[in-house]
């Protein structure tokens, strides 16, 4: 059936000679769309020599006061853009380019100001200013004109910045070479030859002040020995009255920590134990409200016990804050001297407090964990409640009594102890350090006069060894400079000595002046050019395009593709008549009168389904548009030159291109008819916009962004980049895929969802007819 119909449309596509060259035309036209537009962008951006750019230069240059030589930058920048053909430099007053760009005469105009080159040179003045050109630019003319025209402005300012510091450079680089030619003259021999004298003569006579010097210090030096013997004497007299005011100071220090850290256990024994003893009392309490509830809400008791439990276990850092405090007064009773008799009588009475906390602690503990377990007995035995309830009170009595027996034991032993301690040890230090002071008096006293003695001397020949060491550097520096000066005079002359180990220390020196002296003989202007521009782009291509014309290639090309298949919509039919139907069929002109009213599916009864009708006229349509894809990429290719690296793949792009078109907008006009056609012209517009085929879809509205992947044209020109410049991976196959499954939702439209929408379609046309317009 489909072959049937494919070769009825063939013969009646070829049957006269209008048929056959409209349907060349169908062929022809998206081609010339395409070449047309690649055509038209081959070079743009090679063809910027006709655009106009004015140009006027109003600087009236700059003379400085010190350095009487005028400069005039504006007149530089005029004579390099006479050589520059990058565009259509216009050279006219500023009056004529400012009017110029507003009537479109010229697209853009840089006029150079009157004080530039004033403003240049404040580089080398404390008030810097930026020189600035006035860039006027008409924007209407065209959208693309003012990004040239903006890179030819850029063109200018850095070729101003190059120039400016190449003359700088080539200024220094001349002054440095002046100075050589004149340091290699006989004037500048003769007048190194009486510095060398004067350098020499100075040179030895800093060597002999740094000697005399030397002998004064040697001299003080023996009448320091015996103001240092006499300094010995007194310090063996004061040294015991030292050791015991150092001892004494010891012993102060740790009464002191002794004596607070006892003030601070007892503050912390009262509150601690204050509160552990009112906190049981009131567990107690609670503890029997708790049991007595057990019969009434058994849930409510297990609650309150556990809550219980927890008071108890966080009562336990009053304990630890208690140790803590012992624990610190321990320390402080180790410091005192080992010789007191009461010091170890108080350390076991503190070892044994801290015993009987731990066990208070300890009953703290279990008495928590019986309250827990509690908790959980009253809600499943009562008799066995009651006895949980004997146990802990029990549990709180001896916990009770444990912190009585701290209390007392702190209160008996170790709080008596601590303050006679104390204030033994107070008494002792006060009597020993006023006897101490009395000794050491005296004895500082005559240190004093031996001390002041012994540190004059010995600062006055500290002075002196500074003032030879300073001496002997500076007459080392002299001689230094001596020889240097020598070595480069010797390599300015040319001469060279066949000594054996001068040579080898004055090659440094020597390789130095060679260098200098390459520097400066070395070509100025060259030189200056490299420092205005040290740095040189060096472009490296991925996957080379050979020109715009080639780059903009894919996009024309799947576009003219898309055209071509509106433009068989259009003229083609894509429904079949019931003449068609029949002589298919073989029944002659006309279908049997039970087919009923014309339209799709109607001969379905005499085998001719719906799927029939629409892959037997799609054929034609198919056909055409392969010749399309294969015109367009052939004459892209042979006929304007577009670079294809692989050609077989460029035209397979072309053709399945031209397939999946066609099929979309076959579908979309078999199934909605004009309406159908619309749409294919509004996907269109979109994919003219969103495919990223001029502009980088990143730069495009966020809109695009997200269509973007949900288009074909992206992945049509995506695949023909691939074929034209070279493929990363499989780049190239996936793309193709992703084109390929377009044809998925195509078919579904027209094979399968087709069927419900006929009536409404039917009904659509209907009514266009029916206006007698549409």
């Amino acid at each position: 059936m489909i072959w049937g119909i494919f070769k009825r449309d063939m013969c009646h596509a070829t049957r006269n000679v209008i048929a056959v060259i409209v349907s060349m035309g169908l062929v022809v036209v998206p081609a010339l769309y395409a070449w047309f537009n690649i055509a038209a962008s081959w070079n743009p951006y090679g063809n910027t020599k006709a655009l106009k750019v004015a140009v006027a230069n109003n600087d009236k240059g700059y003379k400085s006061d010190l350095i009487p030589v005028r400069v005039n930058v504006g007149e530089t920048i005029i004579s390099t853009l006479h050589a520059n053909d990058q565009l259509d430099w216009q050279f006219v007053k500023s009056d004529k380019a400012i009017d110029g760009v507003k009537s479109g005469e010229y697209y853009a105009a840089i006029v150079i100001p009157k004080g530039f080159s004033a403003d240049m040179m404040t580089l080398f003045s404390p008030d810097i200013k930026h020189a600035q050109l006035k860039y006027y630019l008409n924007e209407k003319i065209n959208p693309i004109a003012p990004h040239i025209t903006d890179q030819g402005a850029t063109t200018v300012v850095n070729t101003i910045d190059k120039t400016f510091a190449k003359t700088i450079a080539q200024v220094g680089l001349d002054l440095a070479s002046s100075i050589l030619h004149y340091s290699q003259s006989p004037q500048m021999a003769e007048y190194m030859r009486n510095l060398n004298g004067n350098l020499t003569t100075m040179a030895d006579t800093l060597s002999g002040a740094s000697q005399q010097v030397t002998s004064y210090s040697q001299l003080l030096g023996s009448a320091n020995d015996i103001v240092d013997s006499t300094g010995k004497l007194l310090a063996s007299a004061t040294k015991a009255g030292k050791q015991a005011r150092n001892a004494l100071k010891q012993g102060k220090s740790g009464a002191t920590s002794f004596t607070s850290a006892g003030a601070n256990v007892t503050s912390s024994v009262n509150t601690a134990l204050d509160q552990v003893s009112g906190a049981f009392d009131q567990v107690a309490a609670k503890v029997n409200k708790a049991f007595d509830a057990i019969g009434k809400d058994s849930d409510t008791a297990a609650s309150q016990l556990t809550t219980l439990s927890e008071q108890v276990s966080s009562s336990e850092s009053l304990y630890d804050t208690y140790i803590t405090s012992l624990n610190h007064m321990h320390e402080s009773v180790e410091q005192l001297p080992d010789s007191d008799s009461a010091k170890q009588a108080l350390l076991e009475a503190i070892d044994r407090e801290i015993t009987l906390l731990e066990a208070a602690k300890g009953d703290s503990q279990k008495l928590a964990q019986q309250l827990k377990d509690a908790s959980t007995q009253v809600t499943q035995d009562t008799a066995a409640a009651e006895r949980s309830r004997k146990e802990i009170l029990n549990r709180i009595t001896s916990a009770k009594q444990s912190i009585s027996n701290v209390r007392d034991d702190y209160a008996t032993n170790v709080k008596p102890k601590i303050d006679a301690l104390a204030s033994t040890v107070s008494t002792l230090i006060s009597q020993t350090d006023s006897m101490i002071t009395q000794l050491s008096g005296t004895a500082d006293d005559l240190d004093d006069v031996t001390g002041d003695v012994g540190t004059n001397v010995t600062s006055i020949r500290s002075t002196l060894g500074a003032i030879a060491k300073k001496l002997d550097s500076s007459a080392a520096t002299v001689k230094e400079l001596i020889t240097k000066l020598e070595t480069g005079g010797n390599a300015g002359d040319g001469n060279s000595d066949g000594g054996d180990g001068d040579n080898d220390a004055s090659s440094s020196d020597s390789g130095e002046s060679d260098e200098l002296r390459a520097l400066a003989t070395a070509n100025a202007s060259t030189l200056s050019t490299l420092i205005s521009a040290p740095v040189a782009l060096h472009r490296v291509s991925v996957y080379p395009i050979a020109n715009y014309g080639s780059a903009m290639a894919p996009f024309y090309t799947i576009l003219s593709i898309w055209v071509g298949a509106i433009i068989l919509c259009a003229m083609l039919k894509v429904t079949i008549s019931d003449r068609e139907k029949a002589h298919v069929l073989g029944l002659g002109d006309t279908l049997p009168r039970v087919a009923g009213p014309s339209g799709p599916g109607n001969a379905s009864r005499w085998g001719l389904r719906l799927d029939h009708e629409y892959f037997g006229r799609y054929a034609i349509f198919a056909l055409l548009a392969l010749l399309q894809g294969t015109l367009v990429c052939l004459g892209d290719m042979y006929f304007l030159g577009v670079q294809a690296n692989h050609a077989l793949q460029f035209l397979a792009v072309g053709w399945l291109a031209a397939l999946v078109f066609s099929n979309i907008v076959y579908t979309l006009t078999v199934s909605f008819g004009d309406i159908g056609k619309a749409v294919a012209v509004v996907l269109l517009v979109m994919q003219v916009a969103g495919s990223g085929g001029t502009f980088p879809i990143e730069t495009l509205p966020k809109f695009f962004q997200m269509l973007y992947p949900f288009l074909p044209f992206p992945h049509a020109i995506d695949a023909m980049h691939a074929a034209m410049a070279g493929s990363y991976g499989n780049e190239y196959l996936l793309d193709m895929v992703y084109l390929a499954l377009f044809l998925i939702p195509s078919l579904l439209l027209g094979l399968v969802l087709r069927k419900p929408v006929i009536r409404l379609n039917n009904w659509v046309s209907r009514n266009l007819e029916s206006t007698k317009v549409m």
